[in-house]
């Protein structure tokens, strides 16, 4: 059933009339040509469509689009602020956090939201938030590096 649902994307009102029953991540990709969350698995397991809603990372694989109604939706074409690059996106480019690149938007906003949660992870609490985001590539020391200097720098100086 075709239902208008409003919210905010990237920080900008939205309003989709839409199937409030497809999946949020074909919503994203096909009606709105966002395609930084990718398909992985489809079962929510692999963390490669990872968003955030309302500051709470989430799979969008496994959300229907009409539990965005009055929410506020941030996907990684609407992380970095005004042309600059989020504290996340810019660690990860240091430390060679990515390889092949499938991963990395699912990575970052699945850190982004550990660091809404707990702004001062210690590693084993990097390690446990970061465990259901699957990279093939094998790059997991470079990304809880990467998290762990964002953290640092989203606190700010002491």
């Amino acid at each position: 059933m075709i239902e208008t649902i409003e919210f905010k994307l990237n920080r900008k009102p939205t309003r989709l009339s839409v199937d409030g029953e497809r999946k949020l991540l074909w919503v994203l990709r096909t009606d709105l040509g966002l395609t930084g969350a990718k398909y992985g698995c489809g079962e929510g397991i692999c963390g490669a469509c990872t968003v955030i809603l309302n500051e709470k990372a989430v799979r969008s694989c496994q959300i229907p689009v009409k539990e965005l109604q009055g929410k506020e939706l941030l996907t990684i074409e609407g992380l970095a602020k005004e042309g600059t690059l989020h504290p996340l996106q810019k660690a990860f480019i240091k430390h060679g956090a990515f390889q092949c690149g499938f991963c990395t938007s699912g990575m970052i906003l699945n850190a982004y939201g550990l660091l809404v949660e707990k702004p001062q992870p210690a590693e084993g609490e990097i390690l446990q938030g970061m465990n259901d985001n699957l990279c093939r590539c094998g790059t997991h020391n470079r990304i809880v590096r990467a998290i762990q200097d964002a953290a640092r720098e989203m606190r700010g100086p002491r």
